[in-house]
C-alpha cells in the first residue's frame, strides 16, 4: 500500500509524540513492542489516513496501558529504570530511585518520602557498593532478582532470592515497602521490611527469632554522608524478658527495659495513644516482633538510627518539615551502663552517678575523677553469704532497701510469682539480690550485679535491693538523726523568728498582726490562734508605692487595687490594698492571711507581710515582674513569647501547685477561684498561684462542702458549685481544666459570650473534639508538628478536668500523670453541658422571680498581675 507526503508527516509526528510521551513515563523500553498488536497497528495506520492525530495519542497511551500497565510502581524485566528515573507508589507516597547523600557524589539505589518538603531516605539497597556514576539501573534479572547494575552492567546489589521464578516483578507499596513477587501465584520473595537500613517505618516488623536466630534490625549509616553501615545497631532482644537494645560494635549502648504490654518500662515518655500504638507480639513458637501504626493519618512517623547510635523519632504533620518527637539519648545516663555494677545514675544530681544505698564506690580514686566504670561493691557482707561460706552462726536476716522510681537493671529473671511470693523468693535465695514487680511483667529478680540502673523524674519501678541487716539499722539510725536535727533546728529558727518579730515590732511601735477571731477558717482550724505576721506601717507602703501613685498601679480585682512598689532596701513588692467599695472585707482579708503564710511552694506566691490600720488593710507580696498569665496569653503582641515548651511549664506549675495544696500542705485547702489573671508569672515566666480570699481549709477526713455564698468568676466555677454550693478538689479541677484549655487556645473562656452558637471555650473545645478538627483549637503560635501529640494530650486532659460530674474529673495527681504520659490510655471525656452564660441566665431569672437562694459574690476579674 502507497503512503502520501502528507501522511508520512502524519507519521513522524506520530513517532515524535511517541517519544515525548515515553521520556515522560521515564521508561524507555515502555514502547518498544508495539508490534505484538497487529489489529492495533492497522488502526493505526487508520487513523493516520484521516489524520487525527488527538485520536492517535489517546490510542498510543491505551497501548501502553494494554501492555504494560498505567501503573508506575512497578519493576519488571522490561519495565526498569534508569538513573536519574523513579517510579512512585500507588498513593504517592513514597518514591524509588537513584539519590546521592549530602556532600557525596555517590549514587545509591532508595526510597524517600514523596509528599514531605525534606525528602528523608529510609531504606538504602547499595549501601556498602555505591554507583561512581549516574549510569546505573534498577531491574529484574534472568533468576527472578531485583538488581542493580552499574553502567557496564555488573551487579553490584541483589536481593539475593535462592528460588528461580519465571514471572517476577517488584511493586513500591505506599507504606515503603518494595515488595518481589511472582507474578502468577502472588507469592512474596522479599521485601525490604525485611532487610531494612537505618529505619523503622509503621507496620515494619523488627523481629528476634530465637530458634532460628533471625533478627531483623536496623543499622546505622557509618556517617551522614555515607550509609554503608555503621557501628550501631539496633533490635529485640530476649535474655528472660524482651527489650530493645542498641548496641555500639556489638557490645550494649542503650536498653529499653522490659515490655509491660504497653510499652517500655525503661522509657517513661513513650506513651501509646490513639495517635500510635505500639505492639510486641509473641507467636509462641520462638519469634518477637514489635511493630506500631499510626491512626492519625495526617501524620507521618518514623524511627531512625543515627550514625552516633542516637533512635529518634521524626514526626511530620500535613507535609511540613520534619520535627524530632522523641529521642532515646536524653540524658548521660540513657547510655549502658554508665555508673557500672550497683552504681545508680541520676541526671538531675551532680555527678550523675552515685551508689546504691549500702554499696560504695569500689575504686575510689577513679570515681572522684568521674569515671564511674567500675562500679561499685557491698559495704557489708551479706549474712546468708557468711553462713554459706564460713559455716557461722546465724545472726539478724537481711532485708530489703526500697528504691523508688528506677529502670530496672539488667539480667533480669522472670517468674509469675506474685508479689509477697516474688519478695520471699528472693529473700530465700542467698544469690538473688534485688528483686521488683511490676503488674504487666510480673516478678523480676537479679542474681548478678546491679547493671544499667537509673533513678526516673517520673515513672519506673519500685527496685528492692537486698542488703545486710546492719544496713538496714543504719537506715533506721538516718531516720532518726534527721529527725532530731529537724526538730532542734527548727526549735532554733522558731526561736530566731520570735527575737526577730519582736526588733521589728519594737521599731514599728510594737503593732502585730494578730487575728483571733473564728471568721472563715474558724471551724476548720479548731479555733488555734492565728500565726503573727510581720507587718510594714501603711507610711512605709505609701512611700514605697509613692502614696499608691496610678502610675504604680498593676491591676484591679475584686478585693481592690494592686500596687508595684519598692522598700528602702531595693526589694520590690506588691501591695494588694483592700478597697472599702469591695465585696471582700475582713473575712476575706484573713481567709487569705491564714492560708498564704502556712504554704511555702514554689508555684504559690510568698506573703511578705501586710498592714493593718484603722480600716486601712493591705497584703504585702513578692513583685511579679510579668504580671498575671492573661496579660500574656490574650494579648496577641505578648502571646508570641508564650511558645508551647513555655506554656506546658506553665501547667505543669499550675498543677504542681494546685497539687501542694490539696494533698502536700500542712493543711488541705480548696482554691476556688483559680483563673488566668490569678496566676502570677516571675522573670523567667514560671507561674505562681494567688489570691487565696476565697480559699477553704479542709479537715482530715473532709472530701467536700457547701456554702450559701458562692463566690468567684463564672467560666472558671465548675457546675456543682455555681448552681449548689458545693465545692470540692473536684471544683478546683473544672478550673485547672479550663485554664489548660485556654493555654493551649489562647482565647478566652469568656470570649464567647455573646456568641449564640458556640456559648463558652469548653463548647467549643468539644465541637472541634467531636468534629475531629481540634487543629482549629490550638493557638497558631504554638501549632508545630514535633508538640502536636503533647498539645492533643493536654486537650485530651484538659476536657476531662471540665465534665460535668465531678466524680468523673480526674484527681490532680491524676491530671499530672496524665499530662506527663505516666498514665497511657486515657478514658474519653463526656460532652460539657454547664456554660457560664447558663448559670448567669439562671441566676437572672432567679432574681426576676425572686426566689430564695444563694448570695453570689461573683467577680470577673480584670486584674493584670501583681
Amino acid at each position: 500500500m502507497e503512503i502520501s507526503r502528507p501522511a508520512t508527516l502524519e507519521i513522524q509526528k506520530y513517532e515524535e509524540k511517541k517519544q515525548q510521551i515515553s521520556n515522560a513515563l521515564g521508561i524507555q523500553s515502555r514502547l518498544l513492542h508495539f508490534h505484538k498488536h497487529e489489529e492495533s497497528i492497522r488502526q493505526v495506520m487508520g487513523l493516520v489516513r484521516t489524520r487525527n492525530l488527538s485520536y492517535l495519542l489517546v490510542l498510543l497511551i491505551s497501548l501502553s496501558c494494554l501492555e504494560f500497565g498505567c501503573t508506575i510502581d512497578t519493576i519488571t524485566a522490561h519495565q526498569f529504570i534508569k538513573d536519574p528515573e523513579i517510579i512512585i507508589s500507588n498513593g504517592g507516597d513514597f518514591k524509588l530511585g537513584f539519590f546521592s547523600p549530602s556532600n557525596s557524589t555517590y549514587r545509591y539505589v532508595g526510597i524517600w518520602y514523596a509528599k514531605v518538603n525534606a525528602s528523608y531516605v529510609v531504606w538504602v539497597a547499595n549501601r556498602d557498593r555505591p554507583l561512581k556514576t549516574s549510569s546505573g539501573i534498577l531491574t529484574i534479572s534472568e533468576d527472578g532478582n531485583l538488581v542493580v547494575l552499574d553502567e557496564e552492567k555488573r551487579i553490584i546489589w541483589s536481593s539475593n532470592v535462592t528460588n528461580s521464578v519465571s514471572n517476577p516483578s517488584a511493586q513500591l507499596s505506599d507504606s515503603g515497602n518494595l515488595v518481589l513477587k511472582e507474578n502468577n501465584t502472588g507469592s512474596i520473595l522479599w521485601e525490604s521490611f525485611q532487610h531494612p537500613s537505618d529505619s523503622l517505618l509503621p507496620k515494619m516488623k523488627m523481629i528476634t527469632d530465637t530458634i532460628t536466630g533471625k533478627n531483623v534490625q536496623l543499622t546505622s549509616w557509618k556517617r551522614p554522608s555515607d550509609p554503608s553501615v555503621g557501628a550501631f545497631f539496633a533490635g529485640i532482644y530476649l535474655f528472660n524478658l524482651p527489650e530493645m537494645f542498641i548496641w555500639n560494635n556489638g557490645k550494649p549502648y542503650w536498653r529499653s527495659g522490659p515490655w509491660n504490654s504497653r510499652k517500655f518500662i525503661g522509657i517513661p515518655t513513650m506513651y501509646s495513644l490513639y495517635l500510635d500504638g505500639f505492639s510486641l507480639v509473641d507467636d509462641k513458637e520462638g519469634t518477637f516482633y514489635l511493630t506500631y501504626d499510626l491512626s492519625n493519618n495526617s501524620m507521618l512517623s518514623h524511627y531512625t538510627l543515627s550514625s552516633e547510635g542516637n533512635l529518634e523519632e521524626f514526626s511530620s504533620i500535613n507535609g511540613k518539615d520534619w520535627g524530632v518527637t522523641w529521642s532515646s539519648l536524653m540524658s548521660e545516663c540513657d547510655i549502658y551502663g554508665k555508673c557500672g555494677a550497683f552504681g545508680n545514675c541520676n541526671s538531675q544530681n551532680s555527678p550523675i552517678c552515685s551508689c546504691l544505698e549500702g554499696f560504695e564506690p569500689k575504686n575510689i580514686q577513679e570515681w572522684n575523677g568521674r569515671n564511674w566504670s567500675s562500679g561499685c561493691v557491698r559495704r557489708t557482707p551479706l549474712q546468708c553469704t557468711r553462713v554459706n561460706s564460713t559455716g557461722g552462726e546465724e545472726g539478724q536476716k537481711d532485708g530489703f532497701l526500697r528504691v523508688t522510681m528506677m529502670k530496672t537493671p539488667d539480667f533480669a529473671n522472670w517468674s509469675s510469682n506474685m508479689e509477697d511470693e516474688c519478695r520471699y523468693q528472693c529473700l530465700e535465695d542467698c544469690s538473688c539480690v534485688a528483686y521488683a514487680y511490676e503488674s504487666g511483667v510480673g516478678c523480676m529478680s537479679w542474681s548478678s550485679d546491679l547493671i544499667d540502673s537509673q533513678k526516673f523524674s517520673i515513672g519506673g519501678v519500685d527496685l528492692y535491693v537486698r542488703v545486710a541487716y546492719s544496713e538496714l539499722d543504719k537506715k533506721g539510725e538516718l531516720k532518726v538523726i534527721i529527725t532530731v536535727t529537724v526538730v532542734i533546728g527548727s526549735m532554733l529558727i522558731a526561736i530566731c523568728t520570735f527575737v526577730l518579730c519582736n526588733r521589728m515590732a519594737k521599731r514599728n511601735g510594737g503593732i502585730y498582726l494578730k487575728f483571733h477571731g473564728e471568721g472563715n477558717l474558724a471551724v476548720s482550724m479548731n479555733k488555734d490562734k492565728l500565726e503573727e505576721l510581720p507587718i510594714l506601717s501603711r507610711e512605709e507602703l505609701a512611700s514605697a508605692t509613692n502614696n499608691f501613685h496610678q502610675s504604680n498601679k498593676l491591676g484591679q480585682g475584686g478585693f481592690g487595687p494592686v500596687y508595684r512598689g519598692k522598700l528602702p532596701d531595693g526589694q520590690e513588692i506588691a501591695v494588694k490594698r483592700l478597697a472599702r467599695t469591695s465585696g471582700q472585707g475582713l473575712e476575706e482579708f484573713m481567709n487569705e492571711v491564714v492560708v498564704i503564710s502556712k504554704l511555702q511552694h514554689r508555684n504559690l506566691v510568698r506573703l511578705l507581710g501586710g498592714c493593718v490600720e484603722g480600716e486601712e488593710k493591705m497584703l504585702v507580696y513578692e513583685y511579679m515582674p510579668n504580671k498575671s498569665l492573661d496579660t500574656f496569653l490574650f494579648d496577641p503582641a505578648k502571646r508570641e513569647f508564650l511558645k508551647w515548651r513555655k506554656r506546658f511549664n506553665i501547667i505543669e506549675g499550675i498543677g504542681r501547685g494546685l497539687l501542694y495544696l490539696h494533698r502536700d500542705s500542712r493543711l488541705r485547702i480548696i482554691h476556688r477561684d483559680l483563673k488566668a489573671s490569678n496566676i502570677l508569672l516571675d522573670e523567667e515566666l514560671n507561674p505562681k498561684i494567688s489570691d487565696f480570699g476565697l480559699a477553704r481549709i479542709f479537715g482530715g477526713d473532709e472530701d467536700q462542702a457547701n456554702t450559701k455564698r458562692v463566690a468567684g468568676t463564672y467560666g472558671y466555677m465548675s457546675p456543682e458549685y455555681a448552681m449548689e454550693g458545693c465545692f470540692s478538689e473536684k471544683s478546683d479541677v473544672f478550673s485547672f481544666g479550663v485554664l489548660l484549655l485556654e493555654i493551649v487556645s489562647g482565647r478566652r473562656n469568656t470570649s464567647f459570650y455573646y456568641d449564640e452558637q458556640i456559648t463558652s471555650l469548653l463548647r467549643f473545645a468539644w465541637k472541634m473534639w467531636e468534629t475531629d478538627n481540634i487543629a482549629v483549637l490550638i493557638d497558631p503560635v504554638i501549632s508545630e508538628p514535633c508538640f502536636e501529640m503533647e498539645i492533643l494530650r493536654c486537650i485530651h486532659v484538659g476536657l476531662l478536668c471540665v465534665q460535668d460530674f465531678a466524680k468523673d474529673r480526674p484527681s490532680v495527681h491524676v491530671a499530672i500523670s496524665m499530662l506527663k504520659s505516666e498514665i497511657i490510655q486515657l478514658p474519653h471525656p463526656k460532652q460539657p453541658v454547664f456554660t457560664a452564660t447558663q448559670v448567669a441566665a439562671e441566676r437572672e431569672s432567679s432574681n426576676r422571680l425572686r426566689i430564695g437562694g444563694s448570695v453570689n459574690n461573683v467577680t470577673i476579674t480584670m486584674v493584670h498581675g501583681r
